[in-house]
């Protein structure tokens, strides 16, 4: 596959992107207001964008420039992660500008090349262009199909380069998966493609890399021979709040498995690329891992896996209602709020050590954590002593709300007794750094102005999740489909999950 950089090259990976017009379909939606937006104040304030950087806002509402500007500034001041100053506000006012374009209508698309024309001229600027679809996935093939017709897509070397970055879900099972990417693949290059998981975006989750790879205690460990299992828990205490028509339609295994579990999962388990520099060394193991992850059964998917739904009950002392109580879920939903399951890697380095995964709503707590057993020690030196049950070592990387690592090891603590304790050694971004850790989407909207693939998901990647829970999806469909279990708000989910780690003598940790 090509690997050239087709924005920049050389230093500028390192510094600030070539010139870029980020023009968002979807300019007034929630994604805009809540990340898109902050992040890119965010970048602005750190010294990150080009000067010859501006964002175009693309949606079907009739506004003006200035009306654009007060509009993002009144919704996106809520949900920036600091204070932004007045004049970073001014600043990317200045460089802000928007133009109607109804994704449904060719003609209007015209109009986007005009405004693009114009502001490079004001400028004097020949930008490069970053198309973000932040629009349901039902545009997407619409939106490149107008793109290339009005000749606002560009690849030849002497001309500015066009990319599109696009959101999640992408598609909802592999033949959905497959004919999106036909109909964007019919427009753009792969290398132009940036399928966005903000999961990977995450500093925790980039620190996979540098964690196992640069410290030599890791990684001759990171293999069947001491790694006993792994979990991996996206919990949140959320309902479906005004999601829940989207939600309804997809469900916690293509809401969250299909997508940030198993990018996680990839990355975790990858064997050593050939350069941390190469995007598509490392994309192309984090594939590897995906392909050799055991295919379920229709038996398997009986024994393996466990769905959940919650209903009524309580979280930090308030009650709060079902999913079917919930507005705009339909009566007799059985569509899944829970999910437990089994994976194993028949590969060399990972065979035998089971992956326990589960993600649900309404849980006790938000969290997500990633976390490794390591096998059990011979206990024989303590027989008869007072900790003869040994715990685990276990390394806990918690990607949100708290960023950073533990290490759990035993130890003696004080007095005259030879006794065993556990206790953990860890670590905080905030503490550790003495700085905030920027959210996923600044590093994401950063790395594709460089061109930098490495934290988005190539095609073969989406292919590849979408076959592994293909007969997940085909199992829970059927007329003779497992059971979809009850679990009470606030509990950790239905009972019948925790046969899912018994199988094998584990149990889920307590978070």
């Amino acid at each position: 596959m090509n690997t050239e950089n087709p924005f920049a090259s050389g230093e500028s990976r390192l510094i600030q992107p070539p010139s870029t017009a980020l023009v968002i379909f979807g300019a007034t939606g929630d994604l805009t207001r809540r990340k898109l937006i902050p992040a890119l104040l965010n970048l602005l304030a750190d010294g990150y964008l080009p000067p010859g950087f501006v964002v175009i806002g693309a949606s079907r509402s009739e506004h003006s420039d200035e009306e654009f500007r007060n509009l993002i500034k009144e919704a996106a001041t809520p949900h920036t992660r600091r204070k932004v100053k007045e004049e970073v506000w001014e600043d990317f006012l200045s460089r802000t500008y928007y133009v109607a374009v109804d994704g449904d209508k060719k003609e209007t698309f015209h109009s986007l090349k005009t405004k693009l024309e114009s502001v490079g001229k004001e400028r004097n600027e020949n930008f490069n262009v970053l198309y973000y679809y932040a629009t349901a996935p039902e545009l997407f093939g619409a939106l490149s199909s107008h793109l290339k017709s009005a000749g606002l897509i560009t690849s030849g070397s002497d001309a500015a380069r066009t990319a599109i970055i696009a959101e999640k879900p992408f598609g909802r099972d592999l033949a959905t998966a497959r004919e999106l990417n036909k109909e964007l693949r019919a427009c753009f290059r792969e290398e132009q493609i940036y399928r966005i998981d903000h999961y990977l975006g995450k500093e925790t989750v980039q620190n996979i890399l540098v964690f196992r790879f640069a410290n030599g205690i890791f990684e001759p460990l990171w293999n069947h021979h001491y790694i006993d299992h792994i979990q991996i828990s996206v919990a949140e205490s959320v309902g479906v709040g005004t999601r829940a028509g989207f939600f309804d339609q997809h469900g916690i295994l293509r809401d969250i498995v299909q997508n940030h579990i198993l990018q996680m999962l990839s990355l975790l388990c990858i064997e050593p690329p050939h350069s941390l520099s190469s995007a598509e060394s490392i994309r192309d193991e984090k594939v590897k891992v995906l392909k050799s992850i055991r295919r379920y059964t229709s038996e398997t998917v009986r024994s393996e896996t466990v769905r959940g739904q919650y209903t009524g009950g309580f979280l930090a002392g308030e009650k709060v209602a079902g999913y079917l109580d919930e507005a705009d879920v339909p009566p007799g939903s059985e569509t899944e709020t829970f999910v437990a399951m089994k994976l194993e890697i028949d590969n060399w380095r990972w065979a035998g050590v089971p992956i326990y995964v589960r993600a649900g709503k309404r849980l006790p707590k938000r969290i997500t954590e990633i976390a490794i057993y390591f096998k059990q020690v011979p206990q024989s030196l303590f027989k008869g002593r007072e900790s003869l049950n040994l715990e685990q070592n276990v390394l806990a990387i918690q990607v949100q709300p708290d960023e950073g690592i533990s290490l759990r090891v035993s130890s003696k603590p004080p007095g005259p007794r030879m006794r065993v304790r556990p206790v953990e050694m860890d670590f905080t971004y905030g503490a550790s750094f003495g700085v905030e850790s920027p959210e996923a989407y600044e590093r994401l909207l950063l790395d594709a102005m460089k061109a930098d693939p490495t934290l988005f998901a190539r095609d073969d990647e989406i292919d590849e999740a979408w076959d592994l829970l293909s007969p997940v999806f085909d199992a829970w469909g059927s007329k003779e489909s497992p059971l979809l279990h009850e679990y009470e708000a606030g509990s950790w989910g239905p009972a019948e999950a925790a046969a899912i780690p018994g199988a094998s003598n584990h149990r889920w940790r307590r978070l």
